[in-house]
């Protein structure tokens, strides 16, 4: 394998299981190997910190505790995103709040919300049963699906309905029997009272376990009998062949290619079956580990060769190009602008639509969304003043880029290691080869023109998919 194509796959594979890679950071991987790498993402030495959070705080202390507002939480969170060193695992905390759609529209809490994301960085690489317990427990999501209002002699089956539904097993694998009786075992798990706002702002949730508001009759529940507590039913439920099958899924739709929508999953087959079959395995097999599952997709083949097969979410895309261009690398004043920018091209985070979160792949392209994408990138990429873009522009002259060609070869390396269609690339050549060959003697023109190039590149469809 050449040493382009390795630092190509090493690129994809941080596009997915990351925000993507600067060129250095590209160096750092390819010296360690892919297979380390692979083991580096998912099991990150401890003096590899998160996000500079500490550094945040000191000078936007308000995103912290943001209150009921969920713009101070957006811009923590994309902030996270960008300075991360443990990417893999910010990356599913993102995989997570997609498939455990919690919104503050209703919630109203942007400080249990962040909560929420501390408990999926925690959990989120871990044991599938454990995430499980630790979701039931979540203030934000008790409150999100009612389970604050289920009660022993009334139940509410919301949080019942949506454990079975959406968050583990999926639909036509249990009867509304089922919804019921899994939701009286969740009776008395709640939110314990908390002090008046005034004059100290809001106090946190905390989950409370009500014993005397628990329902105590036998249940049955997907054939088995029992006077079951909520982990009764967990315990049940992640041992059918029907959540293995459901949670890797997700994760191949997340990480690999993308899927039909998750209502079309009862009659479509799966994309590929037998990577499926392979990463059910690995889940079942390792007790429901998820760092089992990430690590035989990322070392398959089927991974390596899914390149331009999935649509980056709105998310991955402001990340990925703030990485890129190095900015928001310390809490510069305009930080607060970057917390709605996913939310324009169609993924407002901490606030999904529904409690089924978002459609993917091509539901996230429409006129408007697909401008705002590529505007995005383009008035970032082909700003000289940004620090990875000086880099890029340094990088460059320092390798005697001159030809046409050359120009266009090291864009799509600094995008990405990008291979786009023969068709992009003649048009793509064809604007490179209208102003000649590079003239490093007037660096301000040719840096000009870097930039614009870089800015083609990122309105290209390869750019633009994981």
């Amino acid at each position: 394998m050449s040493n382009k194509e390795v630092r190509a796959e090493l690129a994809h594979l941080m596009r997915r299981a990351g925000f993507g890679a600067t060129r250095e950071e590209l160096d750092r991987y390819e010296a360690m190997g892919y297979e380390a790498a692979v083991e580096e993402l998912i099991d990150p030495p401890s003096d590899m910190p998160a996000g500079e959070m500490a550094l945040l705080l000191r000078y936007m202390p308000g995103c912290l505790l943001p209150g009921g507002v969920p713009l101070p939480g957006q811009y923590n969170w994309m902030y996270n995103m960008i300075t991360t060193q443990r990417p893999l695992e910010e990356k599913m905390a993102l995989f997570w709040h997609h498939v455990f759609a919690t919104g503050n529209s209703k919630v109203d809490n942007c400080d249990q919300m962040l909560e929420q994301l501390v408990m999926f960085r925690k959990y989120g690489m871990g044991n599938y049963r454990e995430m499980l317990v630790q979701l039931s427990k979540n203030p934000a999501m008790i409150y999100w699906l009612d389970n604050n209002e289920n009660h022993r002699d009334a139940v509410n089956e919301n949080w019942g309905r949506e454990l079975l539904e959406l968050f583990s097993m999926g639909v036509s694998n249990y009867t509304e029997v089922d919804v019921r009786e899994a939701s009286r075992a969740f009776t008395g798990w709640t939110i314990m009272p908390k002090l008046p706002r005034q004059p100290f702002g809001r106090f946190p949730w905390a989950f409370e376990y009500l014993p005397e508001d628990h329902d105590e009759g036998e249940k049955t529940f997907l054939g088995y009998t029992g006077n079951f507590n909520g982990e009764d039913i967990i315990d049940i439920v992640v041992k059918e062949p029907a959540t293995a099958r459901f949670i890797c899924r997700h994760l191949y739709n997340f990480f690999v290619a993308d899927e039909v929508q998750v209502p079309a999953w009862t009659i479509e087959p799966a994309r590929d079956e037998e990577a499926l079959d392979m990463m059910m395995t690995a889940f079942e097999e390792s007790g429901y580990e998820m760092k089992a599952v990430l690590q035989v997709m990322f070392n398959s083949d089927w991974f390596k060769n899914a390149r331009y097969s999935k649509i980056k979410s709105p998310a991955e895309v402001v990340a990925s190009t703030l990485r890129l261009v190095g900015t928001y690398r310390t809490p510069e004043p305009s930080i607060p602008d970057i917390g709605p920018q996913p939310g324009y091209m169609g993924q407002s985070l901490l606030d999904p639509p529904s409690v089924e979160g978002w459609y993917t792949g091509s539901e996230w392209i429409n006129s408007g969304s697909l401008l705002a994408r590529i505007n995005f990138v383009a008035d970032r990429v082909a700003d000289t003043s940004l620090p990875g873009v000086q880099s890029i522009v340094n990088d460059m002259k320092s390798a005697g880029v001159s030809t046409p060609e050359e120009l266009l070869e090291a864009s799509l390396e600094h995008m990405g290691y990008l291979e786009v269609s023969d068709e992009t690339r003649q048009q793509l050549l064809d604007h490179a080869k209208a102003e000649g060959n590079m003239d490093w003697t007037n660096e301000d023109a040719t840096s000009t023109r870097v930039g614009e190039m870089l800015a083609l590149v990122g309105a290209t469809t390869e750019y633009q998919f994981g």
